[in-house]
């Protein structure tokens, strides 16, 4: 059988990603071994092109948060986290472990989300489960905000609930984004749920889980920037699909795209020779 370069590399994907999978599938559940070779980091392979400008690449949060995702699958996003060098993977508390093995040795970092998708986990839990993820080696923690508390204008629990978890995680030198869920929102309650967010010190605030009645758009990246100043990483997340729909947030004032289409918006931009897409200003 005659195989091309294509034909090869697909190949060379697959088995390096099963590999990896099985691997470290064994050795996390005694959690005693490195399963990492120096020689698989460094095989990149499969459909696309890693784009020269990582600008936009490490933006982007490459999200796998459906509950029904298997290890496979998470193989899978942190092998393509690795070729194009995102920002994190986004998984579910339940894959930290097996992220942060298939991730040593490369400057991707394992965000996890807390108190997700609802927010209304009580806040002595969503402090545990933070502690937890930490513990397995998560760096980045996305955590849903208590929506019925702050539609009720209930603030000092709001602020509690915010404060408890990133206390948890500063204390890890850990991100804290708070997800306020945009969609279920006036835009009072949006500005309300960044001040919260900002008074409690969180990193970022998020626009959305992506399992509620919509998800970022322009407008509510654009009132949280101006409700946070430069001194807040705001994260757009839910329904960006395309290259068009990271620029418009980013032009809009996102620091971090959160997108499951991260290697659709990789194989746009590999496509095209655009202007530098202008990042609002800030730390982050």
């Amino acid at each position: 059988m005659n195989l091309n370069s294509q034909d090869v590399e697909r190949i060379v994907e697959t088995v390096t990603r099963q590999v990896l999978l099985a691997l470290c599938v064994q050795f996390c559940v005694d959690n005693v071994r490195t399963v990492v070779s120096a020689g698989a980091d460094r095989i990149t392979a499969g459909v696309g092109v890693v784009p020269q400008d990582r600008l936009i690449a490490s933006m982007i949060d490459h999200t796998l948060l459906k509950p029904e995702a298997t290890h496979d699958q998470v193989a899978q996003l942190c092998f393509e986290a690795r070729k194009f060098n995102f920002a994190s993977v986004c998984v579910n508390p339940g894959h930290v472990k097996l992220c942060v093995e298939l991730l040593k040795g490369s400057p991707v970092k394992v965000c996890t989300v807390i108190g997700f998708p609802l927010g209304a986990t009580a806040t002595d839990v969503k402090a545990f489960e933070a502690q937890q993820a930490l513990d397995e080696g998560a760096t980045e923690i996305d955590m849903v905000i208590n929506i019925g508390a702050l539609k009720s204008k209930d603030y000092p629990a709001v602020l509690h609930d915010i404060k408890s978890v990133v206390r948890v995680g500063h204390a890890k030198a850990a991100l804290v984004k708070v997800i306020i869920e945009a969609s279920l929102l006036t835009d009072e309650e949006k500005v309300a749920a960044c001040l919260l967010s900002k008074e409690a010190g969180a990193d970022f605030v998020k626009t959305s889980t992506g399992f509620s009645t919509g998800g970022a758009t322009a407008a509510d990246v654009a009132l949280m920037r101006k409700t946070v100043g430069a001194s807040m990483g705001v994260k757009a997340s839910g329904g960006i699909r395309s290259l068009e729909d990271t620029q418009q947030m980013i032009q809009a004032g996102a620091t971090r795209i959160g997108a499951s289409a991260g290697v659709k918006i990789m194989g746009e931009m590999s496509g095209k020779k655009e202007a530098a897409v202008p990042v609002a200003a800030g730390k982050y």
